[in-house]
């Protein structure tokens, strides 16, 4: 799989496999899996201006349309882990990223995430594009990753062979 270096990637989150995380066999948890990597999009939220008080002075959110989460190896109790992101594209109202899921600090790639994300006005609560200063920030990330290879898994579609 090719895969961006890390430090052209944003670094998001990091942490480590909790014990209520985890099943019967002491790995990671297929449903925790997707809330680390929603803690990784809280944490980019908060890099593009949709942080507290952002959110406070704009009246938007942003809301998941769709997500894909790829399980690559298996991930235990107590291991060290880091979520690694990559802007896939952006619009006036929409972010497409991707997930890279670490051992911490290793190149050891154990899950990845794609995810649509939707700018929300919620007074109504409506599609909305993002604020000047939040669409800034998120066009010079989109930019920034512009011209990093495409994530292998990204775009997949589930389903089973055709006949």
């Amino acid at each position: 799989m090719t895969e961006p270096a890390a430090d052209a990637l944003l670094i998001p989150w990091h942490g480590t496999v909790l014990p209520e995380w985890t099943d019967y066999n002491g790995h990671l948890r297929d449903a925790f899996y997707l809330l680390v990597f929603s803690m990784a999009t809280d944490a980019l939220m908060d890099t593009i201006g949709l942080d507290e008080a952002g959110r406070a002075a704009t009246g938007h959110s942003m809301f998941t349309l769709e997500a894909h989460i790829n399980y690559l190896l298996e991930v235990k109790q107590g291991t060290p882990i880091e979520v690694r992101t990559q802007i896939l594209g952006a619009d006036a109202k929409r972010l497409h990223l991707y997930h890279y899921l670490h051992v911490q600090g290793s190149g050891a790639l154990l899950s990845v995430n794609e995810q649509m994300q939707l700018n929300v006005d919620m007074a109504g609560p409506r599609a909305a594009p993002f604020a000047p200063m939040v669409l800034a920030k998120v066009q010079a990330l989109a930019a920034a990753h512009a011209g990093l290879p495409r994530p292998e898994h990204a775009g997949r579609v589930i389903g089973l062979p055709k006949r």
